[in-house]
C-alpha cells in the first residue's frame, strides 16, 4: 500500500488552508508559478518511483530473504526500535546528500524553491530514490521486515510534509528538543551561511544534536540554494546540478582532482581552479528572487490544464496495480504526464518551443487514446478534451507572445 500517494487528497487540503491563512494575513507565502513548479517536481517523483518501484526496495528484499542476521519478532518495541532506526540512517543518508556532491546533485531539487510553504514539502528529486534505500540495508541485515520498514519510511516521510510552513512559529520547548519542526526545517532551507548543511532530521532532531548538525534558528532565513535555478522547468531541475557538473569536469584538472570533485563536499574546486567557493553572505532585506510574468490568460490556462494532470496522475498513481494497467499504458502515461508538466513550466518561462509542443501534447493524446483501444466512454472525451484544449492554446499564443 502506497500510503504517500493515498495522502494526495490531504496534502492539497493542507496546502489551501495555507492558502486560505496566507490570503486572510495579506502574506506571501505562495507564487503560482512556484507552487505549480514545486508540485510538477512531486508528480515527477512519484512518476518515476512508479516505473522504478521494484528497483527501488529489490536490494532491500534480497538481503532480508538471504542474509537477515536475526529474525524480529512482531512486537511493538520492534517498531519502536525500526522506527528510530529508519531516522538515524535517513539522518546520515539526508546528511552525505549534502555533503557529497554527486548526492547533492540529486537532493538539491529539495531545496531550489525560493520560498517556504507546504508545496516545497512536494518538491522532491526524481533520481534520489535509486541511492536512498542504500543507506537502510544494515535494517535488512539486521532482520527488519520489508513490509514494516517500507510502511514506517513512509510514514517518516509523511511526518515531514507539516514541517515546510512559516505559519507555525516555535513550539513548546520539549517538543522543540526531540522532534523536528517547522523551526528546525526552516534553518534546513535557508542559504544563509551559518544555516547551510545543518539539520538533517526526519522526524527527529537528537541524532542533529548528538552529531554537530544542529542549528537554532536566530535569524531571519533566506531560502534557497546559493546558484539559484532560475527555471520553472521540473525536468531542467533535475539535471542542472549534474550539467554543471559535467561542465567543471571538462575543465583541465588531473583524473585525481575529478574523482575528489565528484564525491568533495559541493563547492570544493582544485587549486588550479581557484579552490573551494564559499556560500555567499546574505541579506533578508534585499533578496531577488527570479520570477517572470506572463499573461493573466495563460495562468488560467496552466491552472486549467493543471487541474487535468492532476487528474491523470491520480488515475494512474492509484491504478498502478490494476489488471489493466500494462507496462506500454504506464510508460506512455508517465511520459505524457512528464511532457505536461515541462510544457506548464515553459509557458511560465515564454520559451518558444512551446508554442509547437503544447498542441503537439494534445494531438498524441488523442490519437493514443484509439490507438491503446480504449473504451469509446473514455476515448471520446479525452479526444474532445484534447481538441478544446489545442483551440484554446492557439488563441491565447498569437503575435509571438510566448516567445
Amino acid at each position: 500500500m502506497n500510503y504517500i500517494v493515498l495522502s494526495i487528497p490531504v496534502f492539497f487540503l493542507l496546502i489551501g488552508v495555507e492558502l486560505i491563512i496566507n490570503k486572510m494575513k495579506h502574506s506571501d507565502l505562495y507564487r503560482f508559478n512556484d507552487a505549480v513548479s514545486n508540485i510538477s517536481c512531486g508528480i515527477m517523483q512519484q512518476i518515476v518511483s512508479a516505473l522504478a518501484k521494484t528497483a527501488l526496495i529489490i536490494g532491500y528484499i534480497w538481503l532480508y530473504d538471504h542474509y537477515r542476521l536475526f529474525d524480529m519478532p512482531e512486537k511493538w518495541w520492534v517498531y519502536a526500535l525500526l522506527f528510530v532506526g529508519v531516522d538515524f540512517f535517513y539522518y546520515w543518508f539526508h546528511r552525505m546528500s549534502h555533503e557529497v556532491n554527486i548526492l547533492w546533485g540529486a537532493h538539491i531539487v529539495h531545496h531550489q524553491s525560493e520560498e517556504y510553504n507546504l508545496s516545497v514539502a512536494l518538491r522532491q528529486s526524481s533520481l534520489q530514490g535509486f541511492f536512498s534505500t542504500v543507506f537502510y540495508l544494515p535494517l535488512a541485515l539486521l532482520g527488519f521486515n520489508p513490509i514494516a520498514f517500507v510502511t514506517i519510511n513512509a510514514f517518516q516521510t509523511l511526518y515531514q510534509f507539516w514541517i515546510h510552513t512559516r505559519t507555525i512559529d516555535k513550539l513548546h520547548p520539549a517538543f522543540e528538543f526531540i522532534f523536528n519542526t517547522p523551526s528546525h526545517h526552516r534553518v534546513h532551507h535557508g542559504r544563509n551561511p551559518k544555516y547551510i548543511d545543518k539539520n538533517h532530521g526526519g522526524t527527529l532532531i537528537i541524532f542533529d544534536r548528538m552529531f554537530g548538525s544542529f542549528q537554532r534558528e536566530e535569524e531571519e532565513v533566506v531560502y534557497g540554494v546559493t546558484k539559484p535555478l532560475n527555471s520553472w522547468n521540473p525536468v531542467w531541475a533535475n539535471v542542472d546540478y549534474y550539467a554543471d557538473m559535467w561542465n567543471d569536469l571538462r575543465q583541465d584538472m588531473t583524473w585525481g582532482d575529478r574523482i575528489r570533485y565528484v564525491f568533495a563536499l559541493p563547492g570544493w574546486r582544485p587549486a588550479s581552479l581557484g579552490g573551494k567557493i564559499d556560500p555567499p553572505e546574505v541579506d533578508s532585506g534585499h533578496v531577488e528572487k527570479f520570477d517572470t510574468s506572463v499573461p493573466i490568460s495563460l495562468n488560467y490556462y496552466v491552472l486549467a490544464q493543471y487541474m487535468v494532470i492532476l487528474l491523470g496522475t491520480t488515475l494512474l498513481l492509484f491504478n498502478v496495480e490494476s489488471d489493466f494497467m500494462t507496462r506500454g499504458l504506464l510508460l506512455g502515461g508517465s511520459i505524457w504526464i512528464i511532457w505536461s508538466i515541462g510544457n506548464l513550466g515553459a509557458i511560465f518561462e515564454m520559451r518558444k518551443w512551446v508554442k509547437v509542443s503544447e498542441p503537439l501534447r494534445w494531438v498524441v493524446l488523442g490519437v493514443s487514446a484509439f490507438m491503446v483501444g480504449a473504451p469509446f466512454w473514455v476515448a471520446v472525451p479525452i479526444v474532445i478534451v484534447a481538441a478544446l484544449s489545442t483551440v484554446v492554446w492557439m488563441v491565447l499564443m498569437p503575435g509571438g507572445r510566448v516567445d
